[in-house]
């Protein structure tokens, strides 16, 4: 865990930072590592993800110390070589320009700040401040932002296969030890969310849709005993191809192509929120949102039905239990468990406590935590200009 302090674009330094891992340290070159790698067919992947830094990778059981070794040494001892920044730091920008060109980023771009304000992990600053961010950031800033965030702070690592525990503990320990925590603070707002209800429109030229974000911040996280039985509801409303949205919106109706609804963010640290999420052509906007709108309020009034709610069950279980069925899956769901504090117990847990849910609670669940009248609205792309609203409305 890395402690970000969101609001001052730390995000974009983390992002930055763990561009540059791989790409030398203070005692190989990336030519160095990728041969070390590369001989014995493993594999090493880096990303930044939001309170967190993580690693994920594959190799043989006799390869595990090499691999951990070259792992330990991109994460605590990078060259952050200055040509090596002027490449990351072009690829961020090319990669902001083309979302800045997405509808879909865009339109979530701007629901995340109608629902989360700066400084929440879930708030999103517009593209354009990033890549104003990006062009005044130097090599010596990453360099202080590894210093000061980089560290053993709730370590984890999770380990998938044909091992002996003792062993790896072993090569964990060996090639770990030292690294001190880091003792940056924690700034990031967890709680507070943003109540005025409205809309905001991106105009953007010449494309072909509109993208439509309706959503609203939800009071409760992840280890909430109500958690799983919203779960359920929300996929019944719009999980997948079978659910409310899609079958009236779309196969009934004909007014998108994809629709959907999702339980975004949500985490044991902060809160997240309700999506949904539609695609609609431009003259189909104002139809698409009201029909949207009257499916989730229909929903909220009458709820789920026995047969939906078995039906879901189902999907649910059976996709989670074929997720685990490969050695990397597994290594990701014991990770993140590890992360959200709960045990290796809950993998197992997790379907019992799915198929377990009464149709009174994942009805009472809708009920108290999915609000229409709080929806908020975000749209990005071509409209007609008679029926184009303003920017940040």
């Amino acid at each position: 865990m890395t402690n970000p302090d969101l609001a001052a674009g730390d995000a974009l330094r983390q992002q930055l930072t763990v561009s540059l891992l791989d790409k030398g340290t203070e005692h190989r070159d990336r030519f160095a590592l990728a041969r070390v790698l590369e001989a014995c067919g493993a594999k090493l992947d880096l990303s930044s993800d939001g309170l967190f830094v993580e690693m994920s990778g594959r190799a043989l059981v006799d390869d595990l110390p090499r691999v951990l070794e070259v792992a330990a040494e991109m994460l605590r001892a990078p060259a952050f070589d200055p040509e090596e920044f002027r490449k990351a730091r072009a690829q961020v920008a090319a990669d902001l320009q083309r979302r800045m060109e997405k509808t879909s980023a865009q339109a979530s771009t701007a629901l995340s700040q109608r629902l989360f304000p700066e400084g929440h992990p879930n708030y999103s600053p517009a593209p354009e401040t990033v890549l104003e961010w990006l062009q005044g950031l130097t090599v010596q800033d990453v360099r202080d932002y590894h210093e000061a965030h980089f560290g053993a702070n709730e370590w984890t690592l999770a380990v998938v296969g044909d091992l002996q525990h003792d062993a790896v503990a072993s090569v964990v320990d060996e090639t770990f030890a030292g690294w001190a925590p880091h003792d940056a603070p924690a700034t990031h707002d967890t709680d507070a969310v943003s109540t005025e209800v409205g809309r905001t429109t991106v105009p953007m030229p010449d494309k072909s849709n509109v993208d439509v974000r309706l959503g609203h911040a939800v009071p409760i996280r992840r280890d909430h005993d109500d958690y799983p039985a919203f779960y359920v509801g929300n996929y019944i409303l719009g999980g997948n191809f079978a659910a409310r949205l899609m079958s009236t919106v779309r196969d009934e109706m004909g007014l998108t192509y994809s629709i959907r609804s999702s339980l975004s963010g949500v985490s044991t640290r902060y809160v997240g929120s309700w999506q949904t999420s539609v695609t609609l052509s431009h003259d189909a906007v104002d139809e698409g949102i009201a029909a949207t709108t009257d499916v989730i309020r229909e929903f909220v009034a009458e709820g789920a039905t026995a047969e939906e709610l078995d039906a879901k069950k189902t999907t649910i279980t059976g996709s989670y239990s074929v997720g685990l069925a490969t050695t990397d899956r597994l290594a990701q769901s014991i990770l993140t468990n590890a992360e959200r504090g709960f045990d290796v117990a809950y993998l197992d847990d997790f379907p019992e406590e799915i198929r377990a849910l009464t149709l009174d609670e994942v009805n009472a669940a809708i009920q108290d935590y999915l609000d229409p009248a709080s929806m908020q609205e975000a749209l990005a792309g071509t409209r007609p200009r008679a029926a184009e609203a303003t920017a940040g409305a």
